[in-house]
């Protein structure tokens, strides 16, 4: 398709709106003008498009349950296929739309219902790109809504204002396999940028020297980029886990058939990390739908596939309780290097930034090109500057200082969507690489490209002790020093204490001396990827271990698991005796996996009333069950499982 020709949508406009009767409306038949839709729904994030069991779909029956987590003022008014039956072609929806999980099985179920536009005030950098991946098209110009009423037809070019040439051509040709198929003929020729000397970021050194110059002859790495600046970069590391690994092999086999050749199968993994606790938690109604049957599919799928073609498939237990670890944990503690590009099908592919490498989420369509290119486009990002001034105190972790940065209005905003987290100062420097991880893990949340600190002796310290090998540094390894930054955020970090985040965001946040009330709790769950690392564990062991020598134990009603990030880190913790301790308190200690995390283990709420204290880095509607799901440090959770309520370490 040419820039100038018009693009026709026939179909009825589905506001998404904070209004619930509004919604109800629509859905009954009624279109509403945007002035009736207001207030728009913000941060809709993509639990709330395609909540998790959704997920376990990978094809076009994705298209009967868009939406169907979306909470609209008290209300969740969609139902499974009504967007479809309503004959909607656009959706429009206010700030920060697509936030949260880097699942593509969001936009797609959008497109298989019929949805061909989707228009916000701001979009998360992920699901935009996945969705121009997918070839479903996206607007930030709310006039659009009544010329398409009108049946006006809007040129191709407006809806590639501001892209750069690789992502115009993309959204030109309708997706991303167009695209490559395309590229790898040599139809198409991508144009390097061209910039002249200038001071880079240590995000803009990794792009530059990862920097596509010919994939035909493996020409890799240019001197300067700038931000805007599009390219692909040649990935160190391509993963993927088992919610995605189907829908990519499915993509890849319709676009180039069955004996489709993978690129360098020694730098693809896989992981089935997410699902492996399901069985324990899923309703007697869904499994008696045949719900689990088709999560089951899920990694039968994707172990046929990585046999197929050799994959290295990190899986499940023997005893089918748990999994070698989750992706982000496995991936920093044996194979992430500074200096490196990854990229990996899931939003907290970041925590290997905090090695000193490049990583970040990508969706499936993203994954499944990497596979046969081995590399991936990039819009090189700009960098925002975390300066962390003076030390954390003792009993304040990471997970209090990014919960803190998540609750400033610039990061609520959306100011930093789509950039580069880079932590400096002098408090980054006194962390090990577990708590430097939890702060480049959740620059998800932040809304950024990825988080990333510098290396220094700390990583080689880590990588010594974790894998028995040595690395050495190279000069290049950080930014210039008058490199230049689009914002720069500083953080007394002496100033900081404990910090919880309330129900419905992890922006939510207050500090835990301004909670005045008693708020008694049901589930207190330490685990995840961001919680269930070494450091995490132990700051909760701690807190155990002095309760146990006073004979102190969970309190009846309250329920507290504890599931470790990687079974290297559960072996550790038994070797410690940090396990025996928590089980001698009462906790349920689990094999390691996702779970709870993503309402799929022990751990999840039952009912809307239950109140759910996590370390996890997300508490939107939903995400670990019904109930109200509070966020907290590993400290935090061990101390209220211990008091039956919301408190702190000194309580």
């Amino acid at each position: 398709m040419r820039l100038t020709d018009p693009i026709h949508f026939n179909g009825r406009i589905l506001f998404l709106s904070e209004n619930s009767d509004a919604m109800s409306r629509q859905l009954q038949g009624k279109d509403i003008s945007l002035e009736e839709a207001l207030p728009l729904r913000d941060q809709i994030s993509t639990d709330e498009i395609t909540p998790a069991w959704i997920c376990y779909h990978f094809d076009e029956k994705l298209g009967d349950y868009p939406y169907l987590g979306l909470k609209c003022g008290d209300q969740f008014p969609l139902k499974e296929g009504l967007v479809k039956a309503g004959g909607f072609a656009v959706s429009v929806a206010g700030k920060r739309r697509g936030k949260g999980s880097s699942r593509e099985a969001s936009p797609y179920a959008e497109m298989a219902a019929g949805i061909r536009l989707v228009i916000a005030e701001s979009f998360e950098r992920i699901y935009r790109q996945n969705c121009q991946n997918l070839g479903l098209l996206t607007s930030l110009e709310f006039g659009l809504i009544e010329r398409i009423r009108q049946g006006e037809g809007i040129p191709m070019d407006e809806f590639t204002e501001g892209l750069d040439p690789i992502t115009t051509m993309i959204v030109q040709r309708g997706g991303l396999f167009a695209f490559n198929a395309a590229r790898l003929k040599g139809d198409i020729l991508v144009t390097l940028p061209d910039r002249g000397p200038r001071p880079l970021t240590l995000a803009e050194k990794i792009i530059a020297r990862h920097a596509v110059v010919d994939a035909s002859k493996n020409r890799i790495g240019i001197e300067f980029v700038k931000p805007g600046d599009g390219l692909f970069v040649q990935a160190d590391w391509r993963f993927s886990h088992e919610y995605v690994t189907p829908m990519a092999a499915s993509f890849l086999q319709q676009a180039l058939g069955d004996e489709v050749a993978l690129r360098d199968v020694s730098s693809i993994l896989a992981f089935r990390d997410h699902l492996t606790f399901l069985h324990h938690t899923m309703s007697e109604a869904r499994k008696q739908s045949g719900l689990l049957d088709v999560a089951r599919n899920l990694k039968t799928v994707q172990e046929s596939f990585c046999a197929k073609h050799g994959i290295r498939l990190h899986g499940e237990l023997p005893n089918g309780e748990g999994s070698e670890g989750i992706c982000h944990s496995i991936m920093a503690e044996r194979y992430a290097e500074p200096g490196q590009v990854v990229v990996g099908t899931d939003s907290h592919t970041p925590h290997a930034g905090a090695l000193g490498c490049l990583a970040f989420g990508v969706g499936t369509t993203d994954i499944a090109n990497a596979w046969i290119t081995g590399d991936v486009r990039v819009t090189v990002p700009p960098t925002l500057r975390v300066t962390l001034n003076g030390r954390l105190k003792r009993g304040v972790a990471a997970k209090d200082l990014v919960l803190h940065l998540l609750a400033l209005p610039f990061i609520r905003e959306g100011k930093a969507i789509g950039q580069v987290v880079e932590y400096q100062g002098e408090a980054i420097a006194h962390m090990n690489t577990d708590e430097r991880a939890t702060l480049t893990n959740m620059a998800a949340e932040i809304g950024g490209f990825t988080g990333l600190v510098a290396p220094d002796e700390e990583t080689v310290r880590f990588i010594r002790e974790r894998r028995g090998v040595e690395i050495h540094l190279e000069d290049w390894m950080r930014g210039d020093l008058d490199a230049e930054y689009a914002h720069t955020i500083e953080v007394d970090c002496d100033a900081l204490g404990p910090m919880l985040a309330r129900p419905g965001d992890p922006g939510n946040g207050v500090p835990l001396k301004d909670l005045t009330e008693d708020i008694p709790i049901h589930i207190a769950y330490l685990g995840s990827c961001t919680g269930g690392k070494r450091e995490d564990i132990q700051r909760a062991y701690e807190i155990v271990e002095a309760a146990r020598i006073l004979g102190r134990r969970v309190p009846e009603g309250v329920r507290f698991f504890v599931q470790c990030g990687s079974e290297d880190v559960r072996q550790y913790a038994v070797k410690q005796g940090w396990i025996e301790a928590f089980e001698a308190v009462g906790a349920t200690v689990l094999g390691s996996s996702c779970g709870a995390c993503i309402n799929a283990g022990p751990g999840v709420s039952a009912s809307a009333e239950q109140v759910t204290i996590s370390a996890i880095n997300r508490n939107f509607p939903g995400r670990s069950g019904p109930g109200q799901v509070w966020l907290a440090s590993p400290a935090t959770v061990a101390a209220s499982a211990l008091a039956g309520k919301l408190c702190g370490a000194e309580n």
